[in-house]
């Protein structure tokens, strides 16, 4: 049976868990820099229908 030499630091230990941590600090939505909307990051804007500065759907009009 396989047993290990040394005990595992804390800092290897916690190097293995590095997946388990909260959500990172980034924020969930973004102010777009032309309407001054706030959109969700990588994401369409949904009431121009640009992305990355071209339109991909049709403005949505109210």
């Amino acid at each position: 049976m396989a047993v290990p030499k040394r005990k595992t630091s804390p800092s290897r230990r916690g190097h293995r868990r590095s997946h388990r941590t909260l959500r990172r600090a980034s924020p969930d939505w973004i102010e777009d820099k032309d309407s001054g909307e706030l959109r969700r990051p990588h994401h369409i804007d949904l009431k121009t229908g640009e992305y990355g500065g071209r339109q991909i759907l049709p403005p949505r009009e109210r």
